[in-house]
């Protein structure tokens, strides 16, 4: 496959026709024009729809742009870093995070993240669904104790645990009635929460009085005293240090794992390695007392965490 004809195939295909690819490489339209006709005839595709004044991808010229444009991207970035002499991150950063850590810590990390590295663009963008990192464009994914994937590669960055937590004045449960309770999200109004306390295990009822869409709505009622509730370790820590809220046990499951991962057929660009080793110094221990400290603190004038 010739490299230059499927570059002049991205651009056009980037920015939606051959007119406007020209205009913004200051090339002529009729080059990219050819580039992309020679392109076709060696794969026995057609790439590209057009039509009176218009043009589209077709299938298979979507699925050639969306598998080869970062690829493209990333050795035009290994290229340039050569040039300079180094291996300074810089370029685009694409990163997709889970809804409650981006809620509760992201915003900080990519403004500490964009002073300590300003050549990176980073973008950021919240989403608790599985992506596809290479169709979708992503260099690095957040996930919560994702299922294995091969073409994934990564390391475990934080961890955190469930634990069910009250108000100091609601009655602890006395195993006759089920407490009220806080739920995230659906559900049955009627369960049993297994839980862990250092007598042992046991279960408690509980009768959802209030649902909510966020575990920091469910932290605010809490701390109002409408119910009980499970949620991270790290939302509450300073609350149970305080005393506002007690701890009834600890969920009886597996922890929680937040993992960086970045697709395993690509080398590890500069500014990737600089965001995974930006998270090891955020949270060297990876535990939730770290997040819940990350959470409450400022930021240095470096871009790291102040202590």
């Amino acid at each position: 496959m010739d490299l230059l004809a499927l570059t002049d195939f991205n651009l056009v295909a980037r920015h939606g026709g051959f007119g406007k690819a020209a205009r913004a490489a200051g090339r002529p339209k009729a080059t990219l024009s050819r580039r992309v006709a020679e392109l076709e005839s060696s794969l026995g595709l057609r790439l590209l729809e057009r039509g009176a004044g218009s043009l589209k991808l077709t299938e298979e010229g979507r699925a050639l742009y969306e598998r080869t444009w970062a690829l493209l991207a990333e050795v035009d970035e290994t290229a340039a870093a050569i040039a300079s002499g180094g291996d300074k991150p810089q370029g685009r950063l694409r990163v997709s995070a889970p809804l409650l850590f981006s809620q509760a810590a992201m915003g900080k990390l990519a403004a500490g993240f964009a002073v300590k590295y300003p050549d990176v663009r980073l973008e950021v963008t919240t989403e608790d669904r599985p992506v596809d990192m290479v169709d979708e464009g992503y260099d690095v994914v957040i996930r919560v104790n994702p299922d294995p994937d091969e073409s994934l590669v990564g390391r475990i960055f934080l961890r955190d645990r469930l634990v069910v937590v009250a108000h100091s004045a609601l009655p602890r449960p006395d195993g006759q009635s089920p407490v009220p309770a806080i739920a995230r999200g659906a559900g049955d109004r009627m369960g049993t929460w297994n839980v862990t306390t250092p007598t042992g295990k046991s279960g408690i009822a509980v009768d959802t009085v209030l649902r909510l869409s966020s575990h920091f709505m469910v932290r605010d009622a809490v701390r109002l005293g409408v119910g009980a509730a499970r949620l991270p370790l790290s939302l509450v820590t300073h609350d149970l240090a305080s005393g506002a809220l007690v701890a009834w046990g600890g969920i009886d499951g597996p922890d929680i794992a937040l993992w960086a991962l970045y697709p395993s057929r690509r080398l590890l660009s500069a500014r990737v390695a600089a965001f995974l080793g930006y998270l090891r110094e955020a949270f060297p221990e990876g535990t939730p007392d770290e997040l819940a400290a990350f959470m409450s603190s400022g930021l240095s004038s470096r871009g790291n965490p102040a202590p």
